[in-house]
């Protein structure tokens, strides 16, 4: 189909206001938050209804055009990027707060609305969407469903799949379904679940029923100083062995405090080599006593000082440190890679360890910030780009936190997803079969491999030759059985 016969069509389904194809418009979109991968979409289309989204479907579904669902553009693993062109469909003007049911505590929602949105569009209700990333100011509800989302408040209240209820999606013919009611334990296949995480390779999702949860009657935050990341990583072991269970416990080493440090006027000496943030919330009683608690396992584990952030703009500083902590990598370095792992928190204190390793072997600094309640690792491995020795060792440094990681009985994303970032990754943590088992179902919601095509499987085994291994395997066990 010519370029030109394409943009009329999407213009007569989307609107003239609708299309983006202009060449300098459309570099807008070559990127997502991992400039590492680009790639050139042929259109990006901006749909406002899932009607509009089901017709941009079905004409590239009738043209064989590979199509490539986007939010805000901000993640991390180029899932967003136009490896092999074809159309882009933001879904940024789909930002509407279609229902807040309070009574069943649900949220009914368009992709496109912003996470830190919702929650202040929810406020007024008493209520929240819990799951917050880093990003949150910026990224929308459908990119946290395409990526099963995490983020500091997911060690209490659980990752963005726990408050999926049931998503609208378009499949690759451009038929509309629903994986779920609405309910919280809907009958039938989990549908939801495999749409959860799916990195928008299986369809792309035009609303959703959210969970919500009460906002908390108090919260309380303090950071416990340490003289290094082993005696908070060891402290926040032992607060979740002993039964507690705070709302977020989250570690900045002594590069990222330096980072953050001057930017948000924190004060924090330079002799501290890890912060942790702690947060506890719940109702007013008893709150100071759990707080007391975990900062005396603190204590024990060598911090040496506690200080409480005792006013609303006090935890507000504190916590806009944390989140912007990415942003203030530009003050060490004009480049970082970012890299996102989980280990089990019993491992932290020797995948630390591991990480300064690497730092020293690579000869490149890296700061870590990262959620160390539920142990998920972000290390930022800091350089140049402009520097050919440093970009190769910066890839390789973060191979090699990858394979640490796995060795310590972890896996290779916590939340950013694989995408292109991490796709030759995936044979270092599952079998031949295990990809084939995947690629069999990805199959049954897009034979043809026009969603998101290129992304998750690893490059030289794309879906249809693992579908196709799967297949043959059946066929031979069948034979052999017979």
């Amino acid at each position: 189909m010519e370029r030109t016969q394409l943009i009329e069509e999407l213009r007569r389904i989307v609107g003239p206001r609708g299309v983006v194809d202009d060449p300098h418009a459309l570099m807008t979109y070559d990127a997502d938050g991992c400039v590492m991968d680009t790639g050139d979409p042929q259109v990006v289309v901006l749909p406002t209804s899932t009607a509009q989204v089901s017709g941009v479907v079905q004409l590239a579904a009738r043209y064989g055009i590979p199509v490539v669902p986007r939010g805000a553009g901000t993640g991390l693993s180029g899932g967003a990027t136009a490896m092999f062109g074809g159309i882009v469909i933001s879904t940024a003007r789909m930002d509407k707060v279609l229902e807040v049911d309070t009574r069943n505590g649900r949220v009914l929602c368009q992709p496109g609305v912003i996470n830190y949105e919702l929650s202040q569009q929810l406020k007024p209700y008493g209520y929240q969407f819990a799951p917050d990333p880093s990003s949150q100011k910026a990224c929308t509800v459908g990119g946290n469903i395409a990526n099963n989302s995490g983020g500091p408040h997911c060690l209490k209240y659980g990752i963005t799949a726990s408050h999926v209820y049931g998503v609208e999606m378009v499949l690759a013919d451009g038929s509309v379904i629903w994986s779920g009611d609405g309910s919280p334990a809907a009958p039938g296949y989990d549908l939801t679940g495999v749409i959860t995480g799916s990195e928008g390779t299986i369809g792309l999702m035009t609303a959703a029923w959210l969970k919500i949860t009460r906002l908390p009657e108090a919260v309380r935050v303090v950071l416990a100083l340490f003289p290094d990341i082993a005696g908070a990583s060891s402290a926040v072991s032992q607060v979740i062995a002993s039964g507690l269970l705070p709302a977020a416990l989250e570690i900045m080493d002594r590069l990222a405090i330096k980072a953050v440090n001057d930017m948000y006027k924190l004060g924090l000496p330079e002799s501290a080599g890890a912060a942790l943030l702690i947060e506890v919330d719940g109702v007013e009683d008893g709150l100071d006593e759990l707080l007391h608690d975990v900062t005396g396992i603190c204590l024990r584990n060598g911090a040496i000082e506690v200080r409480p952030a005792r006013t609303l703009a006090e935890q507000n500083q504190v916590w806009a440190a944390r989140k912007n902590a990415f942003g203030a990598m530009g003050r060490l370095s004009p480049t970082y890679y970012l890299v996102d792992t989980v280990v089990p928190r019993t491992r932290l204190p020797y995948t630390m360890e591991q990480v300064g390793r690497i730092s020293r072997e690579f000869d490149l600094p890296i700061a870590n910030v990262f959620h160390a309640g539920d142990g998920n690792l972000h290390p930022i491995i800091l350089f140049d780009r402009r520097n050919k020795s440093q970009n190769q060792r910066a890839l390789e440094a973060a191979t090699s936190v990858m394979h640490v990681s796995i060795e310590q009985g972890g896996v290779i994303s916590g939340e950013h997803g694989i995408g292109v970032e991490k796709q030759d990754y995936m044979t270092l943590l599952f079998s031949t079969d295990d990809l084939a088992a995947m690629a069999g179902l990805h199959q049954s919601f897009d034979p043809h491999d026009l969603f998101n095509p290129g992304k998750v499987f690893p490059k030289g085994r794309g879906c249809g030759e693992l579908a196709a291994l799967r297949k043959a395997g059946v066929a031979w066990a069948e034979l052999k059985s017979s």
